[in-house]
């Protein structure tokens, strides 16, 4: 089992002493923190005990270093919280102890260093002023170990503690893409850019391709250590060091992320719930300037209080957004601190609920939060959490890769929660986008009343084209959707598609008496002429003498003839009734058979159809395109 303890307290408390007692290792490595004798940044030691292996995190206890403290703060198990028996609790003993409840960490151990500095009274009023701290909290019911780590008094006491604190914990979540949020960059000679960090989901292998977030650069897992030993692959909860390719150390910093590539999207706009501690003097305000510590990293941001008053009050909780100055990578569940900016102490700290937040207008703030509550209340079903996001999601829908980047979720987890909701008809698969079926069902609706629309507007139209339809309906919509929608109604038989046109399969146009004999006459002048027919416009201008129909008019009841195929477009000049073209048609396949070459020429084909070489050169011409005849020199082929 794979433990990271992580150490809180105020500077000289023995923090770093406590390390060494338990672990044999000085967890400060910079020549700083030799020289002044307090830890200035994070300290990494290892020990097992037990079926445990513990990854200890040494953090800074100085107020400037707060921020340090908090890179190493956000992937612990346990905390130490430490106490110096000779002081009680401090300044940043609070901080700190706040900052441990705000990232949500679970479990404990209060610590009583030095308690060979003190006599029992003095040991007992720091026991006395540590429990005060912790009452109401994480660590009410958390065991008090006291402790000299100079003497060794307590050390085995303590080690035993976190073996059985362990075996309470709560698993690690697996349902996360990989992600290891980077405390730590620098450069082995020989090796190149090396990484570290908890990691916080997910696992690592050696080869695997990877990004660094938010640069997006693409990077290959060249080696792994775990606690100092090379290994294959690590899983989540390992304090792991990642030897990568493909990019130098200088490019990264704390606050980068290594994930899983072309998943994560970083953000600089999230909305979270936050909690205002009960310490601060003043309520935190929209607009207020704040230092945001999440994962790793620290970044400027300014907040947007998400209720009608524009404030939260000390003690208090409510939703905000949170406006960054810089991008970062989130993931919904995330536990992060915030800070005043001047003077930087701590005042607040929350769970990110969406990482695509949008700027919301005044009047939408009821259904903000609301939608914001729904997310806090299914935070622990997967099925439910993507039901609320395809529902938000409008007739847009989301793709596959839109819900894993706003879920963070694993492939298959990810899957499994999409499949249950599509069994069970929440929503529906339109050609990889998912939409809710009340959606889905209001835009088949709102196609089929467009359709039946036009209609009415243009009843001798066979039906309206794609694009128009598209435009009117699915303007701003993904072309996945139109084409789902369109392929729907088709299935259940509510609409007909051409290539062109979609009309409604229960649509007949009716006409006038007035527009039948047009109609009618239309027709017959066609059916008369044969294979002599009048040019286009002549014959619309012959029909509509002794009508009210415009030459337009008339031209529509043509192309209902068109549609219907009853009349063929041979040239823009020349339509001809279909049963003359296939009267023609035999006639020549009939000449073929007589002939050993199948060949035919001009004056040959004026003569079978009795026309002239004005008709006969677009009929030959309109063969050879529907392949009934082939050009072949000054002849053609008779297919």
């Amino acid at each position: 089992m794979e433990v990271i303890v992580g150490t809180a307290g105020h500077i000289d408390h023995g923090k770093t002493a406590l390390v060494k007692a338990l672990t044999g290792v000085d967890a400060d490595r910079l020549p700083e923190e030799k020289r002044r004798g307090i830890t200035v940044d994070l300290g990494f030691a290892e020990m097992s005990a037990g079926d445990v292996h513990f990854g200890f995190v040494d953090v800074p206890g100085h107020e400037r270093f707060v921020k340090n403290m908090l890179a190493g703060a956000s992937g612990i198990d346990i905390v130490m919280l430490v106490i110096a028996a000779d002081e009680g609790v401090m300044p940043q003993t609070r901080e700190h102890f706040d900052i441990c409840r705000l990232l949500g960490v679970a479990a404990g151990v209060v610590v009583i260093t030095k308690t060979d500095l003190v006599d029992a009274e003095t040991l007992d009023l720091a026991k006395l002023d540590a429990t005060e701290l912790v009452e109401n909290s994480f660590l009410e019911n958390a065991p008090v170990i006291c402790v000299s780590s100079r003497t060794g008094d307590g050390i085995d006491i303590l080690k035993e503690t976190l073996v059985q604190v362990s075996a309470n914990l709560r698993r690690r979540d697996d349902q996360l893409v990989t992600r290891l949020p980077i405390d730590r960059s620098f450069s082995i000679k020989g090796f190149g850019a090396v990484v570290t960090g908890t990691l916080a989901s997910g696992k690592i292998s050696e080869g695997d391709e990877f990004e660094v977030l938010p640069t997006k650069t693409k990077v290959r897992v060249r080696g792994l250590q775990t606690h100092g030993q090379t290994v294959k692959a690590a899983s989540s909860g390992q304090r792991v060091a990642v030897n990568l390719g493909g990019i130098d150390h200088a490019e990264i910093t704390r606050g980068m992320m290594l994930a899983k590539p072309n998943i994560l999207r970083p953000t600089q706009m999230f909305d979270a719930e936050i909690e205002v501690l009960a310490s601060v003097s003043k309520p935190v305000r929209s607009r207020q300037r704040v230092r945001v510590h999440i994962g790793t990293v620290e970044a400027l941001a300014r907040i947007q209080i998400l209720n009608g008053t524009g404030e939260i009050a000390a003690g208090e909780k409510d939703f905000v957004q949170v406006r960054l100055e810089v991008p970062v990578s989130a993931v919904p569940g995330e536990r992060f601190v915030m800070r005043r900016y001047s003077p930087q102490i701590t005042i607040a700290g929350g769970e990110v609920i969406d990482t695509f937040a949008e700027k919301h207008r005044r009047k939408d703030i009821d259904d903000v939060r609301r939608y914001l509550r729904d997310h806090l209340s299914v935070s622990d079903d997967n099925v439910a959490k993507v039901n609320l996001l395809i529902h938000a999601a409008g007739p847009s829908g989301l793709s596959f890769a839109d819900l894993q980047a706003r879920t963070a979720f694993r492939k298959e987890v990810l899957a499994d929660a999409i499949g249950a909701n599509i069994l069970s008809a929440e929503f529906v698969d339109a050609g990889g986008r998912y939409i809710a079926r009340n959606q889905f069902e209001a835009l088949a609706k709102s196609t089929e009343t467009a359709v039946g629309q036009f209609h009415g507007r243009e009843p001798l139209a066979k039906g309206i084209s794609r694009e128009a339809l598209r435009e009117s309906i699915f303007a701003y919509l993904p072309p996945e959707v139109f084409q789902a929608v369109i392929a729907s109604l088709e299935s259940t038989g509510k609409i007909v598609l051409d290539k062109e046109t979609i009309r409604l399969s229960s649509y007949r146009p009716t006409f006038s008496e007035a527009e039948t004999r047009l109609s009618k006459k239309i027709f017959d002048k066609y059916n008369s002429a044969r294979l002599e027919v009048p040019k286009l416009d002549d014959a619309l201008v012959e029909a509509i003498v002794g009508t009210n129909f415009t030459r337009q008019e008339a031209r529509k009841f043509l192309q209902l003839f068109l549609d219907s195929g009853e009349i063929v477009k041979v040239t823009e000049d020349f339509y001809f009734v279909k049963n003359a073209i296939d009267e023609l048609v035999d006639l020549l396949r009939q000449f073929a058979a007589k002939t050993s070459d199948r060949l035919i020429d001009v004056p040959k084909f004026k003569d079978i159809a009795g026309v002239s070489r004005k008709y006969a050169i677009p009929l030959l011409e309109y063969f050879d395109r529907e392949k009934i005849t082939r050009r072949s020199g000054d002849k053609r082929l008779i297919l």
